[in-house]
């Protein structure tokens, strides 16, 4: 569940019924300014780690295909950073 308005997003709790917690990603602004925030990149990294954990205790091939998935994500999204970085156009409002 998103709220559009402030970039948040209402993550279920597990087992929680209907019990949220809250995560919102930096947003910026078309003048440049931002809104703190974490990244799709970050959240990757957790996920990542968690993900690496379990699989530490309880190995599975599904395990493990979720982990490379995740960490090919990963490097696509810092790919593409690393592209707009060259290109100087990261952080504006540009293709």
């Amino acid at each position: 569940m998103r709220t559009e308005e402030t970039n948040e997003y209402a993550l279920m709790n597990f087992k929680g019924g209907n019990t949220f917690q809250t995560v919102k990603f930096y947003k910026l602004s078309e003048d440049g300014t931002s809104e703190n925030g974490t990244t799709l990149e970050e959240m990757l990294r957790v996920s990542i780690a968690r993900l690496q954990e379990l699989n530490g205790k309880f190995p599975c091939r599904e395990n493990s295909i979720a982990i490379t998935k995740m960490e090919e994500a990963l490097m696509w999204l810092n790919a593409r950073t690393a592209n707009r970085i060259e290109r100087g156009v990261e952080g504006k409002h540009l293709a």
